[in-house]
């Protein structure tokens, strides 16, 4: 553990040729790799986070469409944290100091407590714990209402995976059969379609390679293994990248390929692609608006709720 810079205290986890590096700014995975090949895209402990890169994602992952929502028959206005967009985005919790309650060398237990304020008026608790070994990177969220009423609540994270060489030649597997379609400028929720309903830009249930095509959208109808659980993978040609796996508590999953304004201008652009298993969909916080059902979670006073996902290596 360091001094606290500018992406909070750092805590180093290595096992099994793996190391983490989690910062206590948003419990953010700050770094990733395995015998020294990066699996995420880091950045440094003194930079401010970009984005949301690796960050833990709380009480919503993704968007509340103009940041307004009913909810037990009271209306809520969260704050526009998405203004170009102008949508409250992921969550209260990615830009908190999240302070320590467990630790050694290939584990950390993180904690941030949500207080009741404007728009979203509960206190619910976070625990997240990482841990590291043979298979990889685990991170477990539980989240308890501290409240007296119900609440509502998703989560998720929010790590961009890489693989050597250049997005465009990377190979995706995305076992989804179903893809939130949106509005192009503001994100907005349309209609959840068949991924053949444009085959050519959504259907990865087949590895194949990104190319120029362009993603920022939630996938559904998972496609799961022998273990009940849906597996991501992203790599080079050879197969040497990145996995995520994630089990039944995330339906939803948010996958975007990075594009940036300013385009190939932009050094930051399509340089990471992010896989972001989700307890529901974007905007679930509306979800008596869509004919859908986006996975909302309600959360009974003291009631609590886990999810986990774990990245790995693939060489």
């Amino acid at each position: 553990m360091s001094e606290r810079a500018a992406s909070g205290i750092q805590h180093e986890l290595v096992a099994g040729g793996y190391r983490a590096v989690v910062a206590s700014v948003g419990a953010t995975l700050r770094s990733l790799s395995f015998e020294g090949r990066d699996l995420i895209l880091p950045f440094d402990a003194d930079e401010v986070r970009p984005g949301f890169r690796g960050a833990t994602l709380a009480p919503w992952p993704n968007r509340v469409v103009d940041g307004r929502y009913v909810f037990a028959g009271e209306e809520h206005q969260l704050s526009l944290t998405e203004p170009e967009r102008r949508h409250a985005l992921h969550g209260l919790a990615g830009w908190q100091h999240w302070g320590a309650v467990s630790a050694d060398a290939a584990h950390v237990t993180l904690r941030f407590v949500i207080e009741p304020q404007e728009g979203y008026p509960w206190r619910v608790a976070l625990d997240t714990e990482y841990r590291l070994g043979a298979g990889g990177l685990t991170q477990r969220l539980r989240a308890m209402n501290m409240s007296a009423s119900v609440v509502p609540f998703g989560t998720g994270p929010h790590p961009y995976l890489v693989a050597p060489g250049a997005l465009e030649d990377w190979v995706l597997h995305l076992p989804a059969s179903r893809v939130l379609l949106t509005t192009d400028d503001r994100l907005v929720p349309t209609s959840l379609e068949s991924v053949e309903v444009d085959a050519a830009r959504f259907d990865f249930r087949a590895p194949r390679t990104v190319g120029d095509t362009q993603l920022d959208h939630a996938y559904t109808g998972l496609l799961v293994g022998a273990d009940s659980q849906a597996t991501a993978t992203v790599t080079d040609a050879t197969g040497v990248g990145a996995g995520l796996r994630w089990g039944a508590e995330c339906p939803w999953v948010q996958a975007y390929t990075g594009d940036v304004p300013g385009g190939a201008a932009n050094p930051l652009n399509r340089i990471g692609l992010a896989i972001e298993p989700m307890t529901c969909a974007p905007d679930a916080f509306n979800d008596a608006a869509y004919d859908w059902d986006p996975g909302l979670l309600s959360l009974e006073s003291g009631g609590s709720v886990e999810a986990s996902w774990t990245l790995f290596a693939l060489s």
